[in-house]
Order: structure tokens, then C-alpha cells, then sequence
């Protein structure tokens, strides 16, 4: 039954304002869920399939402090998103709030912005990258795609609730937070990236502790940007390609700092 607490699920799901304004979102899959648990986030609702015979991981997770609400496969898979085979459980969970004092910021500090954003798909791919590969944090800056939208959340797998992501339109803002670092003795540098940067990625030092611009999509990084960063780089490439999709720019600057980092 499509009741009033369905469609404020739904709503949550697919509207980003309502979602915003509740301080909420939602988390299918096992390991989304599980680290978000696992991460001390604030589990607010969750949601089963009345009619299956729940996993024992289900059953344990319904242990958790939260409000529990039975539902039908058939309303799960509309959630869900899935025609078939609808998930056994979904989380509501609590947004934390949008504070750079969230990151960590350590003497080998390295963290990322991504400007503007278009497509939520790319938030949550760099965010699965920035966790696996080392870095402190990633601020979504100005207005663009949602880290909280269903897309990213899923494309994080599970990431999100490890790694620190916070929004953050101001540049100004940012760039105070980044005065504030190098005042506390962490000499942060900010790098853009371009594809007609200065400075090749491979000849830039990543063992210093380095805050890292990702342009929009479509346009690049705003003039803003540009002009508030120390040092622009480029990744070489050898094709007919002119530019390479954010998510794999981002990861293939994070892997090269890593690697500076470990040889």
C-alpha cells in the first residue's frame, strides 16, 4: 500500500530538497548498510520485505536501535529500483552535518575537491577511489550533483559512510579552512588539474600535504578556482582523447600520490 510513509521514502529518494531538508537518506545493499552500522552513522528507519524469510544478517541488523518498518517485496523493489529480486532490508540514515572540521588534516594530509559536479554517478565513484586509495576527505563544492542522491551513494559502495564528504558551495569558505591548516603548521598546497596544466602529474611532489581540484564534467573548474590554486597539472595522454572523465582523473591523481607516497 502506497501510504504517506511510503512517499516520504520516495521522496527522500528522489527529491533532492525534501532530502535535504529531512537530514536523510536511503542505503540499500548489504555492505552499504553494514558500514554505515559499522561507522557509528545514525540508522533512523529500517525497512524489510514482510513476505520473505529474512537472512540472518537481516535478522541481526533489526537489533539496531531504529524505527523497523515491514514492507512488501513489490514496495521494496520500487525503492529499491529493481524490477526483480528486491533487496531484503533498507536503511534510512542520518546526513551528518556539512563541516570541514570532519576531515582530518594530518602532516601528509591529501584531499580533494570536486567543483560542480553533474552527474551524481562520478561523486560516488570518487569517493570509492579517495577511500581505497588513501585520501583524508572530499568536498563537493558549488552548486552540482548530490553525494546523498541514490546514485552516488551506490556507486560509493559503502565508501560514503568512511570516507568524510562534505558540501560546500563557498570557495571563499574553503579556501579559509585551507588558511587555517597551514596557520596550524600543515603547509597544505592546492593543485587544480587541467588538461593544459603546467606541470605534468608525474613531476608534482604528492608527498607534501596537497588538496586537490577536480573541474566539472563539462566545463572544467570554475574561474575561481583556478585562480585560488597554487599549481595546475595535466596528465599526459598518449591518444585522440582531449580529456578524461572525472571519477578516473580523480582516482588516477590519488593513485599517483599513493604511489609517491609508499616507494
Amino acid at each position: 500500500m502506497r501510504n504517506a510513509r511510503f512517499q516520504q521514502l520516495e521522496a527522500i529518494l528522489n527529491n533532492r530538497t525534501k532530502r535535504t531538508r529531512a537530514g536523510e537518506f536511503l542505503v540499500q545493499g548489504v555492505r552499504p548498510i553494514t558500514l554505515a552500522v559499522e561507522q557509528g552513522w545514525k540508522i533512523r528507519t529500517l525497512i524489510f520485505a514482510a513476505d520473505q524469510k529474512l537472512s540472518q544478517w537481516a535478522r541481526e541488523l533489526l537489533t539496531v536501535d531504529a524505527e523497523t518498518i515491514a514492507m512488501s517485496s513489490e514496495l521494496m523493489a520500487e525503492l529499491s529500483g529493481k524490477d526483480k529480486g528486491a533487496t531484503e532490508m533498507l536503511a534510512v540514515v542520518e546526513m551528518p552535518q556539512d563541516d570541514l572540521a570532519r576531515i582530518p588534516v594530518t602532516p601528509n594530509f591529501l584531499g580533494l575537491v570536486f567543483d560542480r559536479p553533474t552527474q551524481p554517478g562520478n561523486v560516488g565513484t570518487i569517493i570509492r577511489s579517495a577511500d581505497a586509495l588513501g585520501a583524508a576527505g572530499l568536498i563537493v563544492s558549488g552548486h552540482g550533483a548530490d553525494p546523498y542522491d541514490q546514485k552516488s551513494v551506490r556507486a560509493s559502495t559503502g565508501s560514503i559512510f568512511s570516507l568524510p564528504t562534505v558540501r560546500e558551495n563557498s570557495v571563499e569558505t574553503v579556501m579559509a579552512w585551507v588558511a587555517e591548516q597551514r596557520t596550524a603548521g600543515v603547509p597544505i598546497v592546492v593543485a587544480a588539474t587541467d588538461e593544459h596544466g603546467d606541470t605534468p602529474v608525474w613531476d608534482f611532489d604528492f608527498t607534501q600535504p596537497v588538496l586537490v581540484l577536480v573541474g566539472n564534467e563539462t566545463n572544467g573548474l570554475s574561474k575561481a578556482w583556478r585562480e585560488a590554486a597554487d599549481v595546475t597539472l595535466s596528465i599526459p595522454m598518449a591518444g585522440a582523447a582531449s580529456s578524461l572523465n572525472a571519477g578516473n582523473a580523480a582516482t588516477l591523481l590519488m593513485y599517483e600520490a599513493l604511489r609517491q607516497r609508499t616507494r
